[in-house]
């Protein structure tokens, strides 16, 4: 008879970050779903190019660590809202830049207060040591 040795899923570190990961998401996600008709990949993809645009859309693939067909699909539903602009690189005609529209502004400017408000909400509950320690944390798993 073979020896099994089933895993505890529940206390697998990379389960419990998914889990903790899915709750926290999906609390503000709810909120600019009904608001904003927005995915959290597009929310996301409104973030990181009111971070650092102009992007092209490997860039924002890259700096979202999503799958690049994900972050296309977004990128697609994004444009065709006019939430954002896509333009053609100047020396590369392959190449798309892209950029928040005053729509794209307009949303973020919305949703980021209330993204904030969550971080606060759930950081609240740690002491101002344990959230140096959690982000010390994961800086070492998952440097930026």
């Amino acid at each position: 008879m073979p020896n099994h040795a089933p895993l505890h899923l529940e206390r697998f570190l990379p389960y419990r970050l998914s889990i903790l990961a899915n709750t926290v998401s999906e609390a503000i996600a709810r909120e600019y779903r009904q608001a904003w008709r927005l995915s959290t990949t597009e929310w996301r993809v409104i973030a990181v190019l009111a971070r650092f645009q102009p992007l092209s859309a490997r860039e924002v693939a890259e700096h979202t660590a999503m799958d690049k067909v994900a972050v296309s699909r977004a990128l697609a539903r994004l444009v065709a809202d006019g939430r954002v602009l896509r333009d053609r690189h100047d020396g590369d005609r392959r190449r798309s830049v892209l950029e928040l529209s005053e729509e794209g502004w307009r949303v973020h400017d919305a949703v980021a207060p209330r993204a904030r408000w969550h971080e606060q909400r759930l950081l609240a509950q740690l002491s101002k040591a344990e959230i140096d320690t959690l982000a010390g944390i994961l800086d070492k798993l998952a440097p930026v």
